[in-house]
C-alpha cells in the first residue's frame, strides 16, 4: 500500500476516534480547540482567535454564538474599540476545558500504547518529513 495511501487512512481513524472521544466528553473538535486557545491565551481580536483555531471568522462566530448560548464563553465589547469583540472563558466554560482536556490527554495515553519516547520521537520526525515532503518549501526538486 502507498504509504500517503495509509497515513490518510489513519489520520481519518485518528480523527474519527478523537471526534468520539470528545463527544463523550460533551464537546466536539472547534469546542476543544476553541477552549484552548481561550485558556491558553488572551486574544485581542476574535480574528486572531481564528486564526489561532484555524478556521474563518465567520465560522469562529457561528461556533462562539453556540458556546455562548451554552454559557461556556462571554463576548463583550472592547470600551476602546467597539468593532473590537472580546471573548472570554466563563465558569462553566473552565469545567468544560477540564472535561475535554482530560479527554484528550486520556486519548493520547490511548495513542501512545506500546511506543516509548524514542517510537514516538522516530514517528514525529517522520510525520515532519513527509509534511515537507508535500509542502513546496520541503519538497524535493
Amino acid at each position: 500500500m502507498p504509504i500517503g495511501l495509509q497515513v490518510q487512512r489513519t489520520a481519518k481513524a485518528l480523527n474519527r476516534a478523537f471526534d468520539q472521544a470528545l463527544a463523550e466528553a460533551g464537546g466536539s473538535l472547534p469546542t476543544w480547540l476553541i477552549l484552548l486557545s481561550l485558556k491558553t491565551r488572551r486574544w485581542e481580536t476574535q480574528r486572531e482567535l481564528a486564526a489561532a483555531v484555524g478556521i474563518e471568522g465567520a465560522t469562529l462566530t457561528h461556533h462562539l454564538e453556540g458556546l455562548e448560548r451554552h454559557g461556556l464563553v462571554e463576548r463583550s465589547r472592547d470600551p476602546d474599540n467597539r468593532r473590537v469583540m472580546r471573548v472570554e472563558l466563563t465558569g462553566e466554560g473552565e469545567a468544560a476545558f477540564l472535561r475535554l482536556r482530560d479527554a484528550a490527554l486520556k486519548f493520547d495515553r490511548r495513542l501512545r500504547a506500546g511506543l516509548d519516547e524514542d517510537d514516538v520521537d522516530a514517528l514525529r520526525a517522520a510525520l515532519a518529513r513527509l509534511h515537507a515532503n508535500v509542502s513546496e518549501a520541503g519538497a524535493p526538486r
